[in-house]
């Protein structure tokens, strides 16, 4: 078997999902956005009214069948999946697909977000 590249799986995956930009992000209030980031990364700022599903969880949580299934992947969506920089949503949002899910992803991840000037919100500092 041939052996292949993280980048060459994102390129390939992008060949074949629905890349949404920021813009048309914005413009779809109905869209569920799912954070696929670590809790990590969240806590350090997140889309408002974004959900929150580790990308180690993903098909577990989406899978009805699943004893991990949350609800909040039984809906209509539209649901737009991103990470930091879009490769790790691109790879989930083609596993999704490969379940029969439509899905989307957020081309250019948190960082195209921040950098096209949308909203961040930043938890509580404790203490």
């Amino acid at each position: 078997m041939e052996k292949k590249t993280a980048a060459e799986l994102v390129a390939a995956a992008r060949e074949r999902i629905e890349e949404w930009d920021v813009a048309r992000l914005r413009a779809a209030p109905d869209a569920v956005i799912v954070d696929i980031r670590d809790v990590r990364e969240r806590a350090k700022g997140k889309i408002p009214g974004s959900v929150h599903a580790p990308r180690g969880m993903l098909e577990f949580w989406w899978d009805p069948e699943s004893p991990y299934h949350r609800e909040v992947f039984a809906g209509p969506g539209p649901y737009v999946l991103h990470c930091a920089s879009g490769w790790r949503s691109a790879l989930a949002a083609a596993a999704l697909q490969d379940m029969g899910y439509e899905v989307a992803h957020l081309e250019g991840g948190m960082g195209a977000w921040v950098e096209a000037g949308g909203p961040v919100e930043t938890p509580e500092p404790k203490g």
